[in-house]
């Protein structure tokens, strides 16, 4: 089978398809045949050797991926053979580039029916993580949110989770296709923060937000941290355009904003499988939307990589085998 494989850490060029042997399910595995996979940021900064921290550390060489959705062909020991045919996502610490994936029956969530397999890869990390950071902030109706990215894999998700709660939505992106998007997906307001003062229009425009969802990160992470009213909330979830956003406690304790920071990630594996699955739920039913942005052929992931990198992708980038 072909797999994606890194045998140093490097650009976009050291994703490079080799052929293995096929995989073989061990005593309570399944055996994935892969029919989507998804990018993530963090694929690429494991990929440049910049892992975040040693939870996310990876020996080379390695096969990149999180996340793959798909049917279960074979079954180790230990499993029910009723597993077999099933539509299924699997959630790994890696090895889902691959045309097959063999992954723990744990790791394992049946995917509703009507549910595209690149739909549902989006709701595995994207969906979990929206959630998670969605329920961390307390948005409630009538509040005025900001999210950037709001034309993200995750961001998207938060654009709909705010709107569906009451709360009004300021999008921010970048380009006009994105910010279009956002406001398909029921965005009130739309700012590109592309354009040089994007946070002063925003003032003079609305005033401050009560809440900000930021997974960019870096000086427009700082820019979208000014724009929190006294007693609102702030949440760093990524890191899409530079380190993490810094906020000094002090600065912070002041207006009485509340901080939540990438450290805090950490604290959303508790309840994990219960909001993928619920995510997946509302995006079977037709209430959530997940915007699967550009699929690339599994042999062309140095693409995906690149067209990610370069903020190319509006929605989310999808690997097909």
């Amino acid at each position: 089978m072909l797999v994606i494989r890194v045998d140093e850490f490097g650009g976009p060029e050291v994703l490079q398809p080799v052929e293995v042997p096929d995989p073989v399910a061990g005593p309570g595995e399944v055996v994935v045949e892969v029919e989507a996979a998804g990018v993530l940021t963090l694929d690429t900064l494991i990929r440049r050797g910049g892992a975040p921290g040693p939870r996310f550390a990876t020996p080379l060489p390695y096969v990149p991926g999180r996340g793959a959705a798909g049917r279960v062909r074979a079954v180790g020991d230990g499993v029910d053979p009723g597993w077999r045919g099933r539509r299924v996502l699997a959630d790994v610490e890696g090895g889902a580039y691959a045309e097959q994936l063999a992954a723990p029956l744990g790791s394992v969530l049946p995917v509703p029916d009507g549910l595209g397999a690149a739909e549902a890869i989006v709701m595995l990390h994207d969906g979990g993580t929206a959630l998670a950071v969605f329920g961390d902030v307390g948005v409630r109706p009538g509040e005025l949110v900001l999210v950037l990215p709001a034309a993200g894999g995750v961001g998207s998700l938060l654009v709909q989770l705010a709107r569906s709660t009451g709360a009004r939505v300021l999008a921010a992106a970048r380009g006009a296709e994105k910010l279009a998007l956002a406001r398909s997906l029921g965005a009130d307001l739309a700012v590109d923060y592309g354009d040089a003062g994007w946070a002063d229009a925003v003032r003079r425009r609305v005033g401050q937000v009560d809440v900000v969802v930021d997974g960019v990160g870096g000086e427009l992470g700082r820019a979208a941290f000014g724009l929190v009213a006294e007693g609102g909330r702030y949440s760093n979830y990524g890191i899409a355009g530079g380190p993490p956003t810094e906020v000094d406690p002090a600065e912070a304790h002041s207006p009485g904003v509340s901080v939540r920071g990438t450290e805090q990630l950490a604290e959303y594996g508790g309840g994990r499988r219960a909001r993928q699955e619920r995510m997946l739920r509302e995006a079977a039913a037709g209430r959530i939307r997940p915007v699967v942005g550009r699929r690339f052929p599994l042999a062309k992931a140095a693409d995906a990589h690149t067209a990610l990198q370069d903020r190319e992708v509006v929605g989310k980038a999808v690997l097909i085998p």
